[in-house]
């Protein structure tokens, strides 16, 4: 089911479309575009994971993880 890689009709890949739509803002950076999720998929299960190099992370940034 990977789809990262499959060019539409606007010729853009799906990761083509995401940087280019994250990084396109006044102000972005290039890094801005950084993965932030990492998808695995293992007999039949799909896993997402946050990255530990995440600069964005879902949660409250005022409080630790185990509050």
């Amino acid at each position: 089911m990977e789809r990262q890689n499959e060019i539409d009709g606007t010729g853009m890949t799906d990761e083509e479309k995401r940087r280019d739509q994250l990084t396109s803002a006044p102000d972005a950076v290039e890094s801005d575009a950084d993965p932030r999720i990492d998808v695995t998929h293992r007999d039949g299960v799909t896993r997402i994971d946050i990255r530990d190099d995440a600069d964005v992370r879902p949660g409250d940034p005022t409080r630790e993880p185990d509050e």
